[in-house]
Order: structure tokens, then C-alpha cells, then sequence
């Protein structure tokens, strides 16, 4: 595991227990709600969506039936919905497809106490 990644999943592991709710960040086509265990993001489909979360780029690449192809760190891969497949360290699950949307979980691998 790259260093960087270490550092900042050891970061986020003892910051994210002061934070009494859920983080939620917002960007250009996406929402990320962030815990412990990990990050949800929501991309927009039909617009270029990318989102940051536990360091690691993440991006909406197509959407062809219930596969999805994601950006994983500069790693492409592709996730049935329902399924999931690890990537540059984190465990990547698509949970919902929609006309609108595709829902993203990536696990961090940090359980909360």
C-alpha cells in the first residue's frame, strides 16, 4: 500500500470518530457522505463527474446496462451493480444505477468502534 494511502486512512481513522454526523461533500456532479467505514458518492450521469474521497480520485467513466466503468485512482475498472472489486486499496461497490445517477460506495477497510 503506497505510503500517502496509509497516511491519510491513518489520518481518517482518528479524525473522522471526533466528527459527531457523517461528512457530506458536494462537487461538480457528485455527493460524497463520508463515515469511518468509508465513503458513498453520488455521481450525475450525463456530466463529467469526479469526486476525492479517502484520497483517492474516483470518476463516472460509462454506464453500459448494470456494468458500470469507473476511474479508480487512474485504475479503470468495471462493477456489475450489486457487486464490487478492489481498487488502488479500497473496496469499490456500485449499489444503485438510475437514469440519473450512479451510487458508488468505497469501503475503507475501518470498521467504527
Amino acid at each position: 500500500m503506497p505510503v500517502r494511502r496509509l497516511i491519510t486512512r491513518s489520518a481518517f481513522a482518528l479524525l473522522l470518530p471526533l466528527v459527531a454526523a457523517a461528512c457530506t461533500m458536494t462537487g461538480p456532479g457528485t455527493t460524497s457522505e463520508c463515515t469511518v467505514s468509508g465513503c458513498t458518492v453520488t455521481f450525475e450521469r450525463g456530466v463529467q463527474a469526479k469526486a476525492s474521497v479517502l484520497g483517492i480520485d474516483a470518476e463516472l467513466v460509462a454506464v453500459n446496462g448494470d456494468l458500470v466503468t469507473l476511474s479508480i485512482g487512474g485504475q479503470q475498472i468495471t462493477v456489475p451493480v450489486g457487486e464490487s472489486q478492489p481498487a488502488d486499496g479500497v473496496d469499490v461497490r456500485v449499489s444503485e444505477v438510475t437514469a440519473d445517477k450512479v451510487v458508488v460506495v468505497l469501503d475503507s477497510g475501518l470498521q467504527q468502534n
